[in-house]
């Protein structure tokens, strides 16, 4: 049985209710460079994406999904990226939004939700995730839930003026 229910946390569709935490995520500058962000976006944008979120992964290459409190309260969001149907891969990427709620375990909870689901449901070979060489939380995250480094992108995100390292983290399903 697919479960995408955990102990603490669970992954829910986006609902036409989400409009105001997504925009204030889209909007977060602190956050821009996590998700390579360059540009605010507007509730009307927000709003058009969450009409067209139902569509199907195969369709539109994405699922993005929110890390819900049992008490309803939206914590983050988990994204799988890039679909690759015909590889059997996806990108995975993943932000608790608060930061007094980091390190309490949502965001692994919810990692091993996605994980579980993309191997089982969705019969992925493998996950992937690109990693600042400066985020060590992320690192750790994806570490501890088997990812490995494969590689450094060397100088890849222009960031404030200056070039960082990128790791690539691959978790494949044998």
């Amino acid at each position: 049985m697919i479960t995408l229910k955990g102990e603490n946390i669970y992954l829910r569709a986006l609902e036409p209710e989400d409009l105001e935490f997504i925009h204030s995520i889209e909007n977060d500058e602190t956050i821009w460079e996590i998700s390579n962000t360059q540009t605010p976006y507007s509730k009307f944008l927000i709003k058009q994406y969450l009409e067209h979120a139902h569509k199907d992964i195969f369709e539109v290459k994405q699922l993005r999904l929110v890390i819900s409190s049992y008490d309803e309260i939206a914590l983050g969001m988990i994204d799988l990226f890039d679909f690759d149907f015909k590889n059997s891969r996806a990108g995975v990427g993943i932000l608790v939004k608060e930061p007094n709620d980091r390190l309490k375990g949502f965001g692994s909870e919810a990692l091993k939700l996605l994980i579980d689901y993309s191997f089982t449901h969705l019969g992925l070979r493998q996950l992937y995730c690109n990693i600042s060489e400066e985020n060590a939380a992320s690192v750790k995250l994806f570490s501890n839930q088997g990812f490995v480094e494969v590689g450094l992108k060397k100088d890849w995100n222009r960031v404030n003026g200056s070039y960082e390292n990128e790791y690539l983290f691959q978790l494949i399903n044998n």
